[in-house]
């Protein structure tokens, strides 16, 4: 039996000494720490680094591929004629450009919205229908991987969305109203999240979308797929949410409104590189 070492006795200050010593010999051993510790935006980076090699995003895109080339609908038409702002069939290049003026259509209209337009004048679908329809679901959901594929197609280009016809200016002007526009129960607007620099929600950074953010940032990653909810998300299912978080009423798909802040936000991403489609938490 051992007994106590008595406070201040010469072991019971070999002991202290070894205590102490002990560990100091095991720090002076091991590789010395980083002086700075990642930031959260980096962390995050990396994450979707981590998750791009299997975006899901690659199967709603080899979806709407199939879609652009099958002949459907009432017409029993493929979409291949349909003319995003490049020519009839051309996808390269057309995502960086849009939203832009049509005059066949006589207005200025976004990705989804030009889509709709060719799936009701080519195949004869129900424009209406398809606009009343959940994001997630039948015709809509093909909308969304329509989006995806030919947002690939410009992978890597460079935004530079039109502003040479006069419905173009008006869009844009009206885009920065609504994003400056504060209503609804919590007095938000576009501009409370996205209009200065250092924001952010909880460990997501938010991007001043009043000038270029910067590649694959805002307006240049979106269609997105969100790891969180699983789902396919294009630019109008994206500013619906935004719509929800600030307790507005939803907007009516490919409103003027939501079309017009697309135009806002994209002209102010001129030069921003498209990494569409991106992966989201």
């Amino acid at each position: 039996m051992h007994k106590p070492i008595r406070p201040g006795a010469p072991g019971a200050r070999r002991l202290l000494a070894g205590l102490i010593a002990g560990p100091l010999a095991l720090a002076s051993a091991l590789p010395a720490w980083p002086q700075t510790a990642k930031s959260t935006a980096e962390g995050i980076a990396e994450y979707r680094k981590l998750l791009e090699d299997g975006n899901p995003a690659d199967l709603f895109e080899a979806k709407g591929e199939q879609l652009w080339k099958t002949p459907r609908g009432p017409k029993n038409a493929s979409l291949e004629a349909c003319d995003l702002g490049k020519g009839p069939g051309v996808v390269k290049g057309a995502f960086v450009e849009l939203p832009r003026w049509f005059a066949d259509a006589g207005k200025v209209m976004d990705l989804e919205a030009r889509l709709i337009w060719c799936m009701a004048q080519l195949q004869g679908l129900d424009a209406a229908a398809i606009d009343k329809t959940p994001f997630d679901r039948g015709e809509m959901a093909n909308v969304t991987a329509l989006a995806t594929y030919v947002g690939n197609a410009s992978r890597g280009m460079r935004f530079n969305l039109p502003q040479s016809h006069a419905q173009e200016r008006v869009m844009y002007e009206i885009g920065k109203r609504v994003f400056f526009y504060r209503a609804g129960t919590h007095d938000f607007a576009c501009a409370t999240c996205h209009g200065e620099e250092g924001k952010r929600i909880r460990l997501q950074e938010l991007p001043n979308l009043t000038r270029n953010p910067g590649d694959g940032v805002g307006f240049a990653a979106w269609p997105a797929y969100r790891v969180s909810a699983g789902q396919m998300w294009s630019m109008q299912f994206r500013l619906n949410d935004c719509y929800r978080q600030q307790r507005f009423p939803y907007p009516l798909f490919a409103s003027d409104a939501t079309i017009a802040l697309g135009v806002y936000m994209g002209v102010n991403a001129k030069g921003a590189e498209s990494i569409v489609p991106a992966i989201k938490r």
